[in-house]
């Protein structure tokens, strides 16, 4: 009865999580902080004893054990609000859960981006998550290098071998879904390119081209026109590919705010779509869906990129890896994509 009542006021010890697993208290902290050196069986009964007492880890405590609670901070200039909350609801699900803090700071810009960083470096924050273009941005980089703390590179479109990436396969998923639309029977297709300064554009546009060229399109049915990821560039570059005589029967646009725009477009030149005109995005975000007809697009995994930036922030801390050390090299994480078909495109006829 005493130890009901107590339980009632002060929160479960990681002694007692210990007492309940039969292991120490320091082999219980070793799980917490996710040291891959305990064995398995004994992982499992510490994760059943704190699931069983409800425990949940102290950051003060993780703290005095050893285990820095991070103060990490997400700077954002990505154009679509539908990726930034994604990704903020990844980050911040992994954050909470980790005991680690999140200070998210927008920064269009790369002065203000400087500003931003440094103000934050005084402020005690001492990682970094770094989503499209700031993960490739060289003064961004090279002022954290100089600082000595920790960042992760998101979305990139290629492995950064100086810091931990989280990211896909850009170029397979753009490939993949422009043979899609080829093999609709799609002939004369147009292609909203994304951002000039992020490689992941890049790979998106090669992998666009690769597929065209391999399927033996001529090259005057491949058009291409310039976008920025928003949807005002979207409909700008939508207006110039369907003012083409003829007509793409399909365009893919290198996001869905992108593709969202072209749809709309679409429906102002009274062109039903799909059957005066498929359309094809890529993230697969909020808005994929709340259009009409919904998009056929790949579906990047916004949210678990969030959190594998905070984990992967978190082992580069116990694994007292730094910026720029050479060795084994940070982590590099490509995580699986997935075309999703929608009303948004269908067979040419």
């Amino acid at each position: 009865m005493e130890r009901q009542r107590r339980r009632g006021t002060q929160a479960v010890t990681i002694r007692e999580v210990a007492a309940r697993a039969g292991v120490s208290s320091m082999t219980v902290s070793r799980v917490i902080n996710k040291d891959d050196k305990v064995n398995e069986n004994t992982r499992a009964l510490v994760e059943v004893a704190i699931k069983e007492l409800n425990y949940t880890p102290n950051p003060a405590a993780r703290r005095l054990a050893g285990s820095e609670v991070l103060r990490i901070g997400l700077l954002y200039s990505n154009p679509s609000s539908a990726y930034l909350s994604e990704f903020l609801v990844g980050a911040l699900d992994e954050s909470s859960r980790e005991g680690h803090q999140l200070v998210v700071e927008k920064c269009a810009g790369t002065a203000k981006a400087t500003a931003s960083v440094t103000r934050l470096l005084a402020g005690g924050v001492n990682a970094f998550i770094l989503p499209p273009p700031l993960c490739e941005s060289k003064p961004i980089l090279t002022m954290l290098e100089e600082a000595n703390v920790l960042a992760v590179a998101v979305a990139t479109g290629r492995p950064n071998p100086h810091l931990p990436t989280i990211r896909i396969d850009n170029y397979a998923a753009s490939k993949q879904m422009t043979e899609h639309l080829i093999g609709l029977g799609h002939t004369r297709i147009g292609y909203i390119k994304g951002n000039k300064n992020q490689s992941a554009s890049d790979m998106r546009y090669h992998g666009f081209m690769d597929a065209c060229t391999e399927a033996g399109l001529k090259p005057a049915d491949i058009l291409v026109e310039q976008g920025q990821y928003d949807y005002a560039s979207g409909l700008e570059a939508a207006e110039k590919l369907l003012a083409a005589d003829p007509r793409p029967t399909a365009i893919f646009a290198a996001n869905d705010d992108m593709a969202a725009a072209t749809i709309s477009v679409a429906h102002r030149l009274h062109l039903d779509v799909p059957n005066d005109l498929s359309v094809a995005g890529f993230d697969d975000t909020l808005i994929a869906t709340t259009v009409w007809p919904p998009l056929t697009t790949i579906r990047q995994p916004i949210a678990a990129m969030g959190k594998a930036a905070v984990a992967a922030l978190a082992n580069a801390m116990r694994n007292k890896w730094q910026p720029g050390r050479s060795g084994d090299g940070p982590e590099q994480k490509l995580l699986a994509y997935k075309l999703v078909k929608r009303e948004s495109t269908i067979p040419v006829e």
